[in-house]
């Protein structure tokens, strides 16, 4: 269930990202494994957003139950610069890293 519900929770926090283009339809999208123990996913859009993303439940049956994700994203920005971010999410929080973000 965590699972799925941190899934949808990306996968929104990726579509929220402006759009150029308001038709841009997905083009590729790879799953490769979605269960109670993991999953793994990617995919591009026709105008130019690209995402991939596996994670895995670390602690399972213990008060520490969490999941750890490991990802990239990349998109053009409006001023035509393309962003790319790789990030890890777990126990410790969101932790992004890209050129155009401050450490």
């Amino acid at each position: 269930m965590k699972v799925i519900i941190a899934l949808a929770a990306l996968v929104a926090v990726a579509l929220a990202a402006p759009q150029r283009d308001a038709d841009a339809v997905v083009v590729r999208y790879d799953s490769d494994n979605i269960g109670v123990d993991g999953y793994n996913y990617a995919y591009d859009t026709s105008n130019g957003i690209s995402a991939q993303e596996n994670g895995q439940v670390i602690n399972a049956g213990t008060d520490n139950e969490a999941i750890a994700a490991r990802g990239q994203f990349t998109y053009t920005g409006p001023d035509g610069v393309q962003y790319s971010v790789s990030y890890t999410a777990d126990e410790n929080g969101f932790q992004p890293v890209g050129a155009h973000i401050p450490s």
